[in-house]
């Protein structure tokens, strides 16, 4: 089977990370996937935010926990967490999926946990999350798609079962 194809059958999402960090040039190759999801008409519309300092780490997951009123960590004890914004225009919501996807694969092919975290929207949409947007020089006008958290998980997890009848050939 094509090295990528297995890669992509394989992957699976992680509710447990240890206390490490993914190393820089392995998040910036991350991030190269990213930028290079397909978008509609080639407009490019998503934007990252890569972030690694603990501090603020926890002040978005607290945010987002406090969103969706989480007695838990919502970034599952993450290090690193790579928000995906997208700029409002043509198709931006859908290419910041494809995004967060790229994200996410690329993330696995390497040997990294990663999960798609919601409520990115809800956040950025705040004054709150606005003024975050400012203090890190994001001007135009954004939409919060989600956010991806990296790292090394604590323990092993079973694949999940994958449904049948979802597939239907005409």
């Amino acid at each position: 089977m094509n090295e990528t194809v297995k890669n992509l059958i394989n992957r699976k999402s992680c509710k447990s990370y240890q206390t490490k960090h993914v190393p820089k040039e392995l998040i910036d190759e991350i991030v190269a996937a990213g930028l290079n999801a397909p978008s509609g008409m080639n407009l490019q519309t998503p934007r990252f935010v890569v972030v690694t300092h603990q501090d603020m780490v926890k002040k978005l997951s607290d945010m987002n926990g406090a969103i969706a009123n989480m007695p838990f960590d919502p970034f599952y004890g993450a290090q690193d967490v790579i928000i995906v914004l997208a700029k409002k225009e043509g198709t931006y919501l859908y290419d910041g999926s494809l995004a967060m996807g790229n994200l996410m694969n690329a993330a696995w092919a390497m040997g990294i946990d990663s999960r798609w975290i919601h409520r990115a929207k809800e956040i950025f949409a705040s004054e709150e999350g606005q003024q975050l947007l400012k203090e890190w020089g994001i001007e135009e006008e954004v939409e919060g798609i989600g956010f991806c958290i990296l790292g090394y998980a604590k323990e092993e997890k079973e694949k999940t079962e994958i449904k049948t009848g979802r597939v239907f050939y005409v």
